[in-house]
């Protein structure tokens, strides 16, 4: 039998938190671990003005790194955050968190200077990435400035000093997130 939406929206909601509660103390940069790391960077999308699902992707980027996956999804964190994201938030917030990784490499090869902004951490995981590189295919793709914009947000989102969001704000623009895809508004 079918749980309810309703059901199907909290046990979604109960993920997400787990995910985020699991990357506390998980470090893949040396200034921030991975939950402050996701707030900071839902944090950034805020203030840029960004939408939810923008926001929601920003924050959920990187949910790959939490030691609820296998070591297979983190080394490809960028699909495993696009497969986990998309048939739970819809295919533009999946999209969005799965060409992070395709954005930096973008940015490196297209913008002079952007490689030396990175931390020696991006810069190592850059290398196993496939280094700079463009990807015809996902800058023709509707939603690229928006994961662009992303990636702006996950480089400024490695500041012990920043201000991120909560989990619960998080929770909020999920749970919003997934009312407009019930309500049939259709993804940017």
């Amino acid at each position: 039998m079918l749980q309810p939406v309703d059901v199907l929206d909290e046990t979604v909601l109960e993920e997400v938190a787990t995910l985020l509660t699991s990357l506390r103390g998980v470090w893949d940069e040396e200034a921030v671990d991975e939950l402050d790391h996701a707030l900071q960077s839902a944090a950034r999308a805020i203030d840029d003005g960004a939408d939810d699902e923008l926001v929601l992707a920003a924050a959920l980027h990187d949910l790959a790194h939490s030691p609820l996956f296998d070591a297979a999804a983190a080394t490809h964190h960028d699909t495993a955050a696009r497969d986990w994201l998309a048939p739970r938030f819809g295919d533009r917030v999946g999209f969005l968190a799965g060409s992070h990784v395709a954005a930096k490499r973008h940015l490196v090869a297209t913008e002079p200077g952007y490689g030396s902004s990175l931390t020696a951490t991006s810069m190592l995981s850059l290398r196993a990435q496939g280094g700079a590189g463009v990807d015809p295919e996902l800058v023709a793709h509707p939603w690229w400035p928006d994961a662009l914009r992303l990636r702006r947000y996950d480089d400024a989102a490695k500041d012990p000093e920043a201000e991120g969001v909560t989990i619960d704000d998080v929770l909020t623009i999920a749970k919003r997130v997934m009312g407009q895809r019930q309500s049939g508004r259709p993804s940017r």
